[in-house]
Formats: structure tokens, C-alpha cells, sequence
């Protein structure tokens, strides 16, 4: 749960820092801008008060890897959630708007979060977790999205190596599969979810791996 503050707070802190002019520019996330990509932050928090506010009684059916569904085809696109958030993300106009909207409810997941009983019961997705490890797949999406979010920004501060180490880990038990050690984490975790091609010689480093690589997480 530590790690799930952590990585939230370095993401929020990044967006606060990005000067107006950056929300225009791409994103590591396909077809989406800076803003949209921040957009979606917000629902995701929305996202977390929603689950930590929904308790169950019933076995956990899932975990902080099992939690994801994985495809290896990219995503299109059509996805009605993903072009609202476009949309929505054009509505706020200025980006002092989104910042604000961000900070407002981000903050109120991370203090839900800080709250929550790591051992108690949540559903969300029509599956039972407990809060620990429904935190825990958070760290895999704040550190992913926080690299989208710097992805054509050199400026940006990088993710926290704590949140790239416990993502690399997450996504090697996805996976079931250990990626080389000579990868960093950082490029275990572009290369893994599809977010740049690895090089020839990544490649080979990759052995059988490679032919089950990208996997898109949703």
C-alpha cells in the first residue's frame, strides 16, 4: 500500500509540474494527447473511491495478476470509454481545469487508499479482491501510465525505480516469464506492453519470449 502512494503521489506531482503547453503533445498511450491521458487519470481515480467504497463478503476470485486481461492484439480504439475520455479530456479547456480536477479527487483516492484495511474485501469488475492486492495492480498502472505520460517529454521526472522494479515483477508473473536481466525496468516494461519494439539484439536477448511479447493489459 506504501508502494500504491508512492507511485500515485510521483504521477500527480509530474502532471502538476507540466507546463500548459505540454497537455497538446502525444502520449506513449496510441491516439491520445497528454490531456486525454490525464483525463484519464481522473476517471481512474474515480475509480479507486468507487472500489475501496464497495466492500464484500465473499472470497477474493482474483489477484494483483490475475486482475488484468490481457490480449495480444492492440487496442483500436473503438472503445466507448476511450473516446469519451478524448472528448471529455477536450472539454476542460484550459489545463489549469484538468490539473485541478486531478489533484482534487487524486488526492482523495490516495487518502482512501492510505485509509483501507489492506486485508479487507472489495469488488469491482464483477470480482472480488482484497484491498492489498487491488492496490497493488495500481502500481503497475500509475508506473505504466506515468511513462506514457513523459514518453516525448525528456524534461518529465521519471517514475520511481520502487514502482518500476514492483511493475517489472508484476508483468514477469503475467507473463510467466522472467525478462533478461540486462533489460532495465523501465525497458522491460515498454517493451513488454508493446510501448516500443525492441531492438534486434532485445530480441535475442528475449529468446522464446519474444513470440509472446507485447501483451496489452486492460
Amino acid at each position: 500500500m506504501d508502494l500504491f502512494s508512492h507511485t500515485w503521489a510521483a504521477l500527480r506531482a509530474a502532471v502538476a509540474g507540466l507546463p500548459d503547453e505540454d497537455f497538446v503533445r502525444p502520449s506513449g498511450c496510441i491516439g491520445w494527447l497528454v490531456r486525454d491521458l490525464v483525463c484519464h487519470l481522473v476517471i481512474d481515480a474515480q475509480d479507486v473511491l468507487i472500489t475501496l467504497a464497495t466492500p464484500v463478503a465473499s472470497e477474493p476470485t482474483r489477484d494483483a495478476v490475475t486482475y488484468w486481461e490481457v490480449s495480444t492484439t492492440p487496442p483500436t480504439g473503438d472503445d466507448p470509454l476511450d473516446a469519451l475520455t478524448v472528448r471529455l479530456a477536450a472539454a476542460y479547456e484550459e489545463p489549469w481545469l484538468l490539473r485541478f480536477h486531478l489533484d482534487d479527487v487524486g488526492s482523495a483516492a490516495g487518502r482512501a487508499a492510505v485509509l483501507a484495511d489492506p486485508t479487507g474485501r472489495v469488488g469491482t469488475r464483477d470480482e472480488v479482491f482484497t484491498v492489498d492486492e487491488y492496490l497493488t495492480t495500481y502500481v503497475l498502472e500509475w508506473t505504466l501510465h506515468h511513462l506514457d505520460l513523459i514518453a516525448h517529454l525528456p524534461d518529465a521526472a521519471d517514475p520511481p525505480p520502487e514502482g518500476l522494479a514492483r511493475s517489472r515483477a508484476l508483468l514477469e508473473s503475467i507473463a510467466g516469464a522472467a525478462f533478461p536481466a540486462s533489460l532495465s525496468d523501465r525497458d522491460a516494461l515498454l517493451i513488454g506492453t508493446g510501448r516500443r519494439a525492441p531492438t534486434e539484439a532485445e530480441t535475442a536477448r528475449l529468446g522464446s519470449l519474444a513470440t509472446r511479447l507485447p501483451l496489452f493489459l486492460g
